[in-house]
């Protein structure tokens, strides 16, 4: 990768095609369809580059943040969401990039944890808004980030309320897979303070992760490299040796924000507290769950977010 990759804060775990079952339109690595991460010429950490060019900070600024990939975040914000991700996928192409993208407007967003309530108005909206995002990106590379925080936020949700959003990640993995067949998604595994591994095992294979290209960490924590490493190991340990066994690890960049955030700790106050839960949960059974099928319509959700191309800061 040409740019440098700073910033790093979500971990990627990947399983090989035999054990993912990815689908053979995803065979391709969009990684080695493009020359490096694209990094947005007009994020607001450009923009104010050029905006203050004798300010004492510009050059730290523009090294540290403007010249640094980051993520975009779509949800009711972003308009027209085909257009969105369309012109956001278009730009990195033009420059033979890979955009980082990141959905997040599931119905109930955030039910449990009410730090960033909202989301689609109903399943079957959202089955609509998703479908969207992919038709958007078409047939250029591009790596998804699936909604963050879905699969760890069950701490209060009814069997019916836990299966309903499982089939909706698994129906917008099957969109993903029939008009964005260049674009690897990787389900959201929340971060090492919050689920035991065992139980973020069986929520990511109950949410078919075998049509995942891999998985997130730490979106919304600052835990450390260590570990979320040592929690991937874990989670994957939960399915069985056979699974460990078989798995190899990947990194790409952060969902980083292109200005400081408020409001969150600072990544030295908040790792001391980061650490996974020792409650024991039932080993996985894969896929042992039938999962709800949402139907497709419209609907849009007011209150967009101040940046959306920042992703908010908070401890779990």
């Amino acid at each position: 990768m040409r740019r440098r990759l700073r910033a790093l804060v979500a971990s990627f775990f990947a399983l090989p095609l035999a054990l993912a079952v990815a689908p053979s339109a995803h065979a391709a690595d969009p990684a080695t369809m493009t020359s490096g991460f694209y990094a947005d010429p007009d994020s607001g950490a450009e923009r104010w580059v050029a905006a203050n060019p004798g300010h004492g900070r510009a050059s730290a600024i523009n090294a540290s943040l403007a010249d640094t990939p980051i993520a975009h975040w779509f949800g009711s914000w972003s308009g027209t969401i085909g257009t969105a991700t369309g012109a956001s996928a278009g730009a990195a192409a033009s420059q033979h990039e890979l955009p980082l993208l990141v959905a997040y407007n599931i119905y109930n967003r955030d039910h449990c944890g009410g730090h960033s309530v909202g989301g689609a108005a109903s399943p079957s909206a959202y089955a609509s808004w998703i479908a969207q995002f992919a038709g958007g990106i078409a047939d250029r590379p591009a790596i998804v980030l699936l909604e963050p925080d879905s699969l760890a936020d069950y701490g209060c949700t009814t069997q019916a309320q836990t299966a309903e959003r499982e089939g909706m990640i698994t129906g917008a993995l099957t969109q993903f897979d029939r008009q964005a067949p260049d674009t690897w998604v990787r389900l959201d595994a929340g971060h090492p303070g919050w689920a035991s591994p065992a139980t973020i095992a069986q929520h990511l294979h109950e949410a078919a992760l075998r049509q995942a290209h891999g998985f997130s960490l730490n979106i919304s924590d600052y835990c450390t490299t260590a570990e979320n490493i040592a929690y991937t190991a874990s989670s994957t340990a939960s399915c069985g040796p056979a699974t460990a066994a078989r798995s190899r690890s990947s990194w790409t960049p952060a969902a980083t924000a292109t200005a400081p955030t408020t409001g969150g700790a600072t990544p030295r106050a908040a790792a001391s507290a980061c650490r996974p839960s020792r409650a024991e949960a039932p080993r996985c059974s894969c896929g042992s769950r039938p999962r709800a099928s949402p139907t497709a319509t419209a609907a849009s959700e007011p209150a967009p977010r101040p940046d959306s191309s920042s992703p908010r800061s908070r401890t779990r």
